[in-house]
């Protein structure tokens, strides 16, 4: 292992990379600590401890919006904008002549992205500052504005952020400041664990038992990020000038979690709606329809996992095309055995594709709620772990470990993962 990390020493362009990253992580977490102006610190603490929803909240954004800071609203308008985007290049033909462009069109989607960060960024902030209107020290249209202003300026800035760590950093620099956050949080969940212990208010069992069950989860999410259906795809010979080509056999990777963590991430959102209109609408009957949506109730988790399938389903179908890899595996004259080119081949591809998911949805489901069972089986409240971070934190990592591993095989021939 640490011959491994002196390969990584020695490549001088591999090292600089890391620590660019490593100096854009200390800039974000410098940030999440400088707040909001006009805005009372007390009030927002007091908030933030009467509600598990914030908390999960606070959770990617490192800690910055319980302390109501510049980076409060994290990235996460450039995540919203990102899978509009994403959607609207399948209905907008105009968007998906972009998307055909090469690196030219990938520019304008991009730029577009960019503008819809900040329109969303905008949005949210000024609806941030009126549901947090009771914390403002000189309420106000002018206090507001400043607010959702300082708000998405904060964004914008964590946008250019990650765009200078994907450029000259290691990895996807959007998906690492949200790993940061995530990561950033695991010191207080510890402190807050022993805390307890020493306290009284959980026991040394409880404790070892929420380490394993967070062991058995990492365990469980790497080998669902990981897991795959590889098809064999067998490829004809063919003549081209006076050289052969093809001949070959390869395969076709499957994921079994094709969608990653998105469809988590659209159903935590739908399911928000409700608490959120709620907090604007002061009638008995209301509040008590919110109620049930509480985070963690019976109905909404049932309708949690039952979102979680849907927008799996979704969002596969929406990004990956059965029919045109079918086509384009004909056109370069590949097939599976025991299935003709065309056709049959897409049928084939579309029902395994249908099982694997189904497969990878159930998994992502049980990931988003086992964090409620786990608070209730160890009795451990406050820290939490799983669902949406555990994926974020796993998927980043791996990808990012695997951009290494690939520029330090280039220089040598041995890597660091085995």
């Amino acid at each position: 292992m640490l011959s491994a990390l002196s390969n990584i020493l020695k490549i001088t362009e591999l090292k600089d990379k890391i620590v660019f990253t490593l100096m854009m992580f200390f800039i974000f977490r410098l940030g999440t600590h400088i707040p909001v102006p006009g805005v009372d610190p007390t009030a927002i603490e007091q908030l933030f401890a009467s509600g598990s929803l914030f908390g999960l909240l606070d959770l990617f954004s490192g800690g910055a919006l319980s302390k109501f800071s510049i980076f409060a609203m994290s990235i996460t308008p450039y995540i919203n904008a990102s899978i509009i985007m994403q959607l609207l290049t399948v209905v907008v033909p105009k968007l998906e002549q972009w998307s055909k462009e090469g690196i030219e069109g990938r520019k304008k989607i991009t730029q577009t992205t960019r503008y819809g960060t900040i329109l969303l960024g905008f949005i949210q902030a000024l609806g941030m500052a009126y549901g947090l209107k009771d914390a403002i020290l000189y309420p106000g249209v002018g206090s507001v504005l400043l607010i959702a202003l300082t708000l998405t300026a904060g964004t914008a800035f964590l946008m250019w952020l990650g765009e200078q760590i994907t450029a000259n950093g290691i990895g996807n620099g959007i998906s690492l400041i949200i790993f940061a956050g995530v990561i950033s949080r695991l010191p207080e969940g510890i402190m807050m664990i022993f805390e307890y212990l020493s306290v009284g208010t959980i026991s040394i069992f409880n404790a070892i038992l929420f380490f394993v069950i967070a062991l058995v989860m990492i365990v469980f999410v790497i080998a669902l990020t990981q897991g795959q259906r590889r098809i064999s795809v067998q490829y004809a010979k063919r003549m081209v000038g006076r050289k052969m080509y093809g001949g070959q056999t390869t395969h076709i990777p499957l994921k079994v979690n094709q969608a990653g963590v998105i469809p988590i991430i659209f159903a935590s959102s739908v399911l928000m709606f409700p608490a959120t209109i709620a907090q604007f609408i002061d009638i008995p009957w209301v509040q008590t329809v919110a109620g049930w949506f509480e985070w963690g109730s019976p109905l909404n988790t049932c309708l949690y996992v039952l979102l979680i399938l849907f927008f799996t389903y979704f969002y596969t179908a929406v990004t990956m095309n059965i029919s045109d890899m079918a086509e384009n595996m004909k056109k370069s004259g590949g097939f599976i055995p025991g299935l003709r080119p065309g056709k049959p081949t897409a049928d084939y591809l579309d029902r395994v594709m249908t099982r694997i998911t189904l497969a990878g949805a159930i998994a992502l489901a049980l990931v988003a709620i086992l964090p409620n069972f786990i608070a209730a089986a160890t009795n451990i409240e406050g820290v939490y772990f799983g669902g949406t971070a555990l994926l974020i934190a796993v998927g980043v990592s791996l990808d990012t470990m695997k951009q290494i591993e690939a520029m330090v095989i280039m220089r040598h021939y041995q890597g660091f993962m085995k």
